[in-house]
């Protein structure tokens, strides 16, 4: 395929889309992108996401029974089932994309490779392999976890306000499947804005943010604490009336849906006719600047809301450099009212 129909490479020949990012249509009143927007919205992540989690609830998770008790049996192989699912859809792309790289730079925001840049911020001096063991030694035992004792809860029925079936509660419980997104987007905005705060980016978030040019397995890779915090979202089950299928697929769109974000293609070639649109720009963007797109895509504009938002075009980039402007302005009036008197 040809990018430079689809966009524009800079003299570095990192790669940018001709279209600018845009909140989801039902908020700007553009009714007649309604169409497009759902079939992205459902189609294929969220239906990967929710058949995963339909997968792993008829073949994967224990019986009730077994999981009102939380043993080592049933918890190590659910912790072996989501490394496996891990790397075979993480493994897939960086093998295909980064090692192999079948489709080269062509829509590759940042034309680099991580591998080409050793540094000393990463275990080892590589990215990659830096990564890799966050992920999967650190981030994927984490979200295992969390499902683990979520699972338990269910089993023992611990819940706010109870567990609902879907035989009776079918209506609800389809559209909090559909809500999950934008669960997701308010949960992460207001997790993410709290770790890029001075002292909590410091010592947690800028793990994550030593990868600028993220790949896919950067998705995982932070901090505990942060780790913690993001697959905590799923915590929300508790408090929502849910199901277990459902919060599973929360769970699936915070560890398998991560990759969303750090694929660093806008679109990957599944043949010569058919890309695969990543939907990862937004998030490659904060990557990039730090302090734009705290949430995701747009499904609940909190960024526009507060004056986060960067769409990829120049006017956005013109009102980024004015807020950071401002905000060093700010800093150096503190400083020098800060400074005792002569």
């Amino acid at each position: 395929m040809d990018d430079l129909e689809y966009g524009t490479r800079d003299k570095r020949g990192n790669w940018a889309p001709n279209t600018t990012l845009e909140v989801a249509p039902f908020w700007t009143g553009n009714w007649n992108k309604m169409g497009q927007f759902l079939k992205e919205f459902i189609w294929p992540w969220n239906a990967l996401h929710m058949a995963t989690a339909l997968l792993y609830w008829v073949f994967v998770l224990p019986d009730i029974e077994t999981m009102k008790t939380i043993s080592w049996s049933w918890a190590l192989y659910l912790l072996a089932v989501n490394a496996v699912g891990i790397f075979l859809l993480y493994g897939a792309i960086e093998f295909f994309y980064y090692v192999k790289r079948k489709q080269r730079t062509r829509f590759k925001y940042n034309a680099k490779f991580p591998s080409e840049n050793p540094s000393d911020v990463f275990w080892f001096k590589s990215q990659n392999l830096d990564n890799f063991l966050r992920s999967f030694f650190i981030g994927i035992p984490i979200w295992t976890a969390v499902e683990v004792v979520m699972l338990w809860c269910f089993a023992n029925g611990i819940h706010v306000f109870g567990w609902v079936n879907w035989q009776e509660n079918w209506l609800w419980l389809t559209l909090l499947t559909l809500l999950v997104p934008a669960i997701h987007e308010i949960h992460f905005f207001g997790i993410h804005r709290l770790i890029h705060t001075p002292a909590l980016y410091k010592w947690i978030h800028s793990v994550h943010h030593n990868s600028i040019n993220p790949s896919p397995w950067s998705s995982l890779s932070m901090h505990p604490v942060e780790h913690a915090l993001y697959f905590g979202e799923v915590v929300w089950h508790l408090i929502i009336p849910s199901n277990p299928i459902v919060m599973m697929f929360n769970s699936h769109v915070l560890g398998y849906g991560a990759l969303n974000g750090h694929i660093g293609f806008d679109k990957l070639e599944l043949t010569e006719e058919t890309p695969l649109d990543s939907h990862a720009y937004a998030h490659y963007l904060h990557h990039k600047y730090f302090e734009v797109n705290y949430g995701a895509d747009g499904l609940v504009p909190l960024d526009k809301w507060f004056g986060y938002w960067h769409d990829g075009s120049q006017e956005a980039d013109e009102k980024m450099k004015a807020r950071f402007r401002k905000k060093k302005e700010r800093v150096k009036a503190n400083q020098a009212s800060a400074k005792p008197a002569k």
